[in-house]
């Protein structure tokens, strides 16, 4: 299990300036973002950024699409641009949204449309070596541990894969449950801290991450975890952030040294 961060953390710089705080931060990778650092269908912008993360010794660890299953043209570019941008950008996973509805006011017909779509895309990535991930969030179908699993039993497909994260009305009990649902499906986990709706330093919640990530180190699919946001958008909560990263996906006995 490797550690990375989500270039969406920092839309307001530079790749250039964010391959070089994650080099010196010392984490693996970078989840390219498709909205500002690498468009979808900029091919010479992936090739260019794709350079800068191998000569800082980084792996791309994903391509954080906003391709909208089931929604059409509402979607701004179709999936093969995505897949294409992705693959210059040599990404083994491509992260892509469970629809633009939540569960609770999804008919069976919106249900059947992003299932078949996401079934598609999912076949079509893997004719090119990449998995495609759900993100975990609100307003889409992956809103709740049982829409999430139920879109992926109906899917039924080995190269649709999740994403993980913590739903800010859920209890840390009830998380826990939700990581040991979605485990057979699980390949990026997302992590930030937030307190009352307000973003903290990642060390403050540290003794709850412990106990996910005692699960989340039993579950052998799992590639990177990630940073997604921090504190301010601050360069400098991200290197604090980051620290507190590497000890909690370190051993349990390293955990210690920061609770």
């Amino acid at each position: 299990m490797k550690t990375g961060l989500a270039s969406v953390a920092f839309r307001q710089l530079k790749p250039a300036e964010i391959v070089k705080m994650v080099g010196k931060a010392g984490l693996d990778g970078i989840e390219w973002g498709g909205d500002i650092h690498v468009p979808s269908g900029d091919i010479k912008q992936a090739n260019e950024v794709l350079k800068m993360t191998m000569d800082e010794g980084l792996e791309v660890s994903s391509y954080g699409s906003y391709y909208r299953l089931g929604c059409g043209r509402e979607n701004k570019t179709g999936f093969d641009r995505i897949l294409a941008t992705a693959g210059q950008l040599k990404a083994p996973v491509i992260r892509v949204w469970a629809g633009n509805r939540a569960s609770a006011e999804a008919d069976e017909a919106y249900w059947n449309a992003v299932a078949e779509d996401a079934f598609n895309i999912a076949g079509l990535a893997q004719k090119s070596g990449v998995q495609v991930a759900l993100e975990y969030h609100e307003d889409t179908l992956t809103d709740t541990p049982e829409s999430a699993c139920r879109l992926l039993k109906e899917v039924n497909h080995s190269n649709l894969r999740s994403y993980w994260q913590t739903h800010m009305e859920t209890s840390p009990a009830e998380r826990l449950e939700e990581l040991r649902d979605i485990a057979p499906w699980l390949v990026n986990v997302h992590i930030f801290s937030m307190v009352n709706n307000q973003r903290t330093e990642l060390a403050e919640i540290a003794g709850e991450w412990k106990k996910y990530m005692e699960v989340i180190r039993k579950i052998d699919t799992v590639r990177y975890c990630m940073l997604e946001f921090v504190k301010d958008n601050s360069p400098q909560q991200f290197f604090r952030d980051a620290e507190t990263l590497k000890y909690l996906i370190g051993t349990p006995e390293s955990i210690s040294q920061i609770i």
